[in-house]
């Protein structure tokens, strides 16, 4: 049977054709910068992407990972990103040197940072680091670190402690070449526990427990663009579709971490590492709807601050961060 397309049928497809098209093109490119490669660290972002979330606020989202030889910083700086996922203390110190990132969105609430140490080197207290080689990252990373030794009354030039360049594994401490190194809740602490090492061999020191934490995976984006009307707008939309992808990553981990896993194109992550560092991941975003808590943002100046002689910032920002963004997205 032969199928007759009247000219009304015709001109309602074309429309129709039409106004699917003028949908895709009106979607608003978004490009997110993460701060390291594709893992359950950055859950919500994918979660966000793959359910849908970005599509609702007619938003096309592209998520570029991360890696050892990639610094946030210097992609938003290059135009290379709209915002960028990182570390507070690495974000103010750019800015202090004239980058004016500002913080938009804080979906990461608690730290995951921490020390783990082997038993049998001798540290059971942080008193016991002196005379220790302690593995660090660089990279920004190292900011928390040297604010604690500093509070500590450590001299970090080799007269109280040995500061080791820590690459993104965890040899040196099955190598015996430090004492302690620098692990995630989420991560590298169970590398550790995956190459055999027993929980009790083991000594954890988490920053957050120490009193030294500083803000961890906020959203940053360049201070000028934000007032573009058109930008903010833009980004007050990928802010509520992040955090919906955030709440949903929390209560559905085992989900959220496939979600991960399949857009992970390295092949490198494994189903089991990816549930259990969502899990722990769940636990830091916990408590955070994705607004900036002051106190939170003040305590991290506080400890930046506190560096002797060689503080990570000199002065106290003005203008590092804004609700602009999260109060209209998220009340």
């Amino acid at each position: 049977m032969k199928f007759l397309m009247t000219a009304t049928t015709a001109m309602a497809m074309a429309l129709g054709a039409g106004a699917l098209a003028t949908g895709a093109a009106q979607a608003e490119d978004v490009t997110l910068q993460l701060k390291w490669v594709t893992q359950a660290q950055f859950a919500g972002y994918y979660v966000a992407k793959d359910k849908g979330f970005y599509e609702e606020e007619g938003l096309n989202v592209t998520i570029l990972p991360g890696g050892p030889d990639v610094a946030p910083t210097q992609v938003i700086a290059g135009g290379g990103a709209d915002v960028v996922v990182d570390w507070m203390p690495s974000a103010l110190a750019a800015r202090e040197k004239g980058l004016a990132l500002v913080n938009i969105a804080q979906p990461y609430k608690s730290s995951g940072m921490m020390l783990t140490c082997m038993k049998d080197s001798g540290v059971a207290t942080p008193a016991d680091f002196k005379g220790k080689t302690l593995g660090v990252w660089f990279g920004g990373n190292e900011y928390p670190f040297l604010n604690w030794m500093n509070k500590l009354g450590l001299k970090t030039d080799g007269s109280d402690v040995t500061v080791l360049k820590q690459g993104f594994n965890v040899d040196p401490l099955l190598q015996k070449q430090a004492a302690c190194i620098s692990t995630m809740t989420y991560n590298e602490y169970w590398q550790v526990i995956d190459a055999g090492v027993k929980p009790e061999d083991l000594i954890t020191f988490k920053y957050e427990d120490e009193g030294v934490a500083t803000l961890e995976d906020g959203l940053y984006v360049m201070e000028d663009k934000l007032k573009d009307p058109a930008f903010e707008d833009k980004m007050v939309k990928f802010v509520r579709a992040s955090m919906k992808g955030w709440k949903y990553a929390e209560e559905n981990a085992d989900e959220a971490a496939m979600i991960v896993l399949e857009n992970d194109e390295t092949g490198a992550q494994t189903e089991s590492h990816q549930k259990r560092m969502m899990g722990e991941v769940a636990k830091l975003t916990a408590g955070s709807n994705g607004t900036l808590d002051p106190a939170d943002y003040e305590r991290t100046v506080a400890a930046l601050m506190s560096g002797g002689s060689d503080p990570v910032i000199t002065k106290a920002p003005e203008g590092a961060w804004t609700h602009q963004i999260s109060d209209k997205a998220l009340n």
